[in-house]
């Protein structure tokens, strides 16, 4: 029996787990980025980069959803071969959406303090966010290892 649809499950779980964090992360900061915007204009710029910090890792989850595809599914998988895979994605899977959520927060906190600041806390709110950044850059990157490490 063919269990590529497990090993693929386990990608699309990654895909959807940075989309729905993307999706919560970016509707914070820009729910913060519009109250700002209301009270002072000039920050649109600072409001828009800091409120699509959290888009990128919906394309973390699409890497590895695609590398599983084009490199770890084969024909004719076995059971134990497909959970290994789908037990890789987890790594992603647990590590995109949060990570990609807590940066949105992360990001609307600095949103918040734009106007009281006149956009000097910029800089400091980003560099704040990259440790969030930096989780889903390591389960993308785990992801894979584990994936090599398999070899599947």
């Amino acid at each position: 029996m063919d269990y590529s649809w497990l090993a693929a499950l386990g990608g699309a779980l990654a895909l959807a787990s940075g989309m729905i964090g993307s999706a919560v992360g970016i509707g914070a900061a820009a729910s913060a980025g519009a109250t700002v915007l209301a009270e002072d204009p000039k920050q649109f710029r600072n409001v828009l980069v800091l409120a699509a910090m959290p888009t990128t890792q919906t394309f973390y989850g699409l890497i590895i959803l695609i590398y599983i595809i084009l490199f770890a599914l084969k024909p004719e998988m076995g059971f134990w071969d497909a959970m290994k895979i789908f037990a890789a994605a987890m790594i992603g899977v647990g590590s995109e959406g949060p990570s990609a959520a807590f940066q949105g927060f992360i990001c609307a906190a600095g949103i918040s303090m734009l106007p009281r600041t006149r956009g000097k806390i910029f800089v400091n709110a980003m560099m704040l966010a990259v440790y969030a950044e930096l989780i889903g850059i390591l389960g993308l990157v785990f992801t894979i290892l584990a994936l090599i490490l398999l070899q599947v």
